[in-house]
């Protein structure tokens, strides 16, 4: 009993210090009775928004043995032999509740499809590469087909964002970066390697992946009061009565979604080719650039450039404020080194452009003299020849367009207080 007991006290304060993660579900008493099978609402809404998306509808099925796109469903005995088949090291238990949303995910084909697609293309290694750092189950990559339907800008009605659906604070708890320009929820590299932390200290608590799914979903306070509520019992399918309605099914629907993943190609679906180059490379950016500049130099959709760099909120990469990545297609690395120039002084006044010093009409002149210009470099320029034309010196031309060297190009637009 004073095992259990500082069980749910560990359990309360680690809730109460990271705010807990999705804290949407809070249990009414008459839930209790209600046995009722509930989709998580937020994995409806990012498969919905998944059907509309840009990338989404560019993809194209493959071909593979199929007669037609008809669902197929098989008998129990099949399922139970095959789950057991997995070489998982989670349970995974088979019941009515795990079988109502298999034939869920199998009547779905398309949406199956393009998550198989992108998943095996993209995020999955991603997703394992986090898990195995951390020495967590592999089987684990799946939770983001349940939580945001690998919809890498999904927000749920909590603010729940991203692939794992961090809730802010608890992004911030994790090392993520959370501002109007940057959202690092969205990232799939570092949300990976925050929620294989996350999971990693839930099972410091619980020692049970099961309890650990269900605690991702409702936060470890539900999870302590289901425990308590059912007389120190900690086995999900015991507590699963006094757990939130929606968190009931979310261990049943991971369970599915490991099914689908595994055996789609039973039930008749064929993995979606996205239409990028799947092979990319980071660049670091310091400098302020739009992914507009990036699209219109490079020649790249930037649909392409948002699905590759989620986490810019706004399409812009605050290089000027600290060292920032960028995701690119392979092809694209080298030729976005060469035309960096170009990329950066393309519309920038437009796009990049901060109003760092500006007077109201009618004001007295600034220290500057109340005014700026804009003076557009030509060829035979060099920037103390520049300084000395406006009474100013290099080291304030510097200052004022963000510059390091004292190297210029034509073309190039400097702002000069006068």
């Amino acid at each position: 009993m004073k095992r259990i007991f500082v069980f749910i006290l560990i359990s309360t304060i680690f809730y109460l210090n990271i705010f807990s993660q999705n804290i949407k579900n809070q249990p009414i008493e008459s839930e209790r009775d209600d046995t009722s099978i509930i989709v998580p609402p937020d994995y409806e809404r990012a498969v919905e928004e998944m059907n509309n998306d840009w990338l989404i509808n560019r993809m194209i099925t493959q071909k593979c043995n199929r007669d037609a796109a008809t669902p197929v469903f098989y008998d129990d005995s099949v399922y139970i032999r095959r789950l057991q088949q997995l070489p998982y090291r989670i349970e995974m238990p088979y019941n009515s509740v795990v079988r109502s949303f298999i034939d869920r995910y199998a009547k779905n084909i398309r949406q199956v499809e393009y998550m198989v697609g992108l998943g095996e293309s993209y995020y999955f290694p991603i997703f394992e590469t986090a898990l195995a750092k951390y020495d967590l189950p592999l089987e684990l990559k799946y939770l983001p087909i349940i939580e945001s339907a690998l919809n890498s800008r999904a927000l749920s009605r909590a603010g729940a964002g991203g692939l794992w659906q961090f809730m802010v604070a608890t992004g911030r708890t994790y090392g993520l970066e959370v501002n109007s320009l940057v959202d690092e929820r969205c990232d799939p590299v570092k949300s990976s390697d925050a929620a294989a932390r996350y999971l990693r200290d839930l099972y410091n608590i619980y020692n049970d992946w099961q309890l650990v799914i269900a605690a991702y979903n409702c936060g470890p306070g539900n999870v302590a009061r289901a425990i308590r509520n059912a007389g120190g019992k900690t086995n999900y399918w015991e507590i699963y009565p006094y757990l939130p309605r929606e968190t009931r099914g979310y261990v049943p629907i991971f369970i599915a979604a490991n099914y689908i993943m595994n055996f789609y190609q039973k039930h008749n679906m064929c993995p979606a080719t996205p239409p990028f180059v799947q092979v990319t490379d980071t660049i670091n950016i310091t400098k302020r650039i739009h992914f507009e500049q990036i699209a219109t130099v490079l020649n790249v959709p930037i649909e392409e450039l948002r699905f590759l760099n989620p986490q810019y909120r706004q399409d812009i990469i605050p290089g000027n404020i600290k060292q920032y990545s960028l995701v690119l297609p392979m092809n694209l690395v080298s030729s976005f080194s060469v035309n960096l120039d170009s990329i950066i002084a393309f519309r920038a006044d437009e796009l990049t452009a901060k109003q760092i010093v500006i007077e109201p009409s009618g004001a007295a002149s600034s220290q500057y003299g109340g005014g700026v210009i804009y003076y557009k470099v030509r060829n035979g320029d060099v920037l103390g020849k520049i300084a000395k034309k406006y009474g100013v010196t290099t080291n304030q031309i510097k200052k004022w367009n963000g510059m390091k060297k004292d190297s210029i190009y034509v073309g190039q637009r400097l702002k000069i207080y006068r």
